[in-house]
């Protein structure tokens, strides 16, 4: 979107039909304020050794909706990323090297209210990362805030550690129920589970299935949000409701 309106243009835009346009369409046409601003930044959080696949999609999903990906990291520098799949005839899980990422925050730095949702990735970062006192607060923050927020295999045990998922439904990799069920949360074995602004899919295979429902959910936030940032503002009489 872009937050800054072109005035001298405006009458050009006065002979266009504008009735049908969405209001994220007439909202790119005058200067936008904070909070509104911010509402097109979602958090996504990594560590060394965090999933791929798990992160990759939803970084591109984001940038596809208009948002901008955020990541976060326990601190501001590149992170190897790495593969997971079951290879044939293995009960186990074989890991490769992926591509690296580059972390934009670090968890000590973030501003939880800047961000209109936050997504754990899986992979092994999540066992590594989840003690940090940043990253619980944070956590904290976008539950107890009923903001967007969205899981993948191995990143239930961030919310877990952080004391989030009690009676909570959520999918995640099998070998994570224990985390979430000890922790009182409520494993479900399917690709997609939604319970309220908590959105969560088993592993990588799930994302075609349960990121739709999150994408939802962030755009109603993002709406909310806009909504709210010009309810003292009233729409141009150039773009009638």
């Amino acid at each position: 979107m872009n937050d800054v309106i072109d005035h001298e243009s405006l009458d050009d835009k006065r002979s266009v039909d504008h009735r049908n346009w969405g209001p994220s369409l007439r909202l790119s046409l005058f200067t936008i304020p904070f909070p509104l601003s911010m509402s097109h930044q979602v958090l996504i959080i990594v560590g060394d050794a965090t999933e791929t696949v798990d992160t990759l999609y939803p970084y591109y999903r984001l940038q596809e909706a208009g948002f901008t990906p955020v990541v976060a990291a326990p601190d501001k520098r590149r992170y190897q990323m790495v593969l997971h799949e079951v290879k044939p005839g293995w009960t186990i899980t074989k890991e490769w090297e992926g591509y690296t990422i580059e972390a934009d925050v670090a968890f000590r730095d973030v501003k939880p209210e800047e961000y209109v949702g936050i997504f754990f990735s899986g992979g092994r970062a999540p066992e590594y990362i989840r003690d940090d006192p940043d990253l619980i607060r944070i956590t904290r923050w976008f539950f107890q805030h009923n903001k967007p927020i969205a899981s993948v295999c191995h990143g239930v045990e961030i919310p877990a550690r952080a004391g989030c998922v009690k009676g909570r439904r959520m999918a995640t990799v099998a070998k994570c129920q224990f985390d979430l069920e000890v922790c009182g949360g409520i494993y479900v074995n399917e690709p997609c589970v939604v319970d309220g602004n908590l959105v969560s899919g088993r592993t990588f295979h799930d994302h075609g299935k349960y990121m739709g429902s999150w994408m939802g959910l962030l755009e109603t936030e993002r709406q909310r949000i806009a909504t709210a940032a010009l309810s003292d503002r009233p729409l141009p009489a150039a773009f009638p409701a």
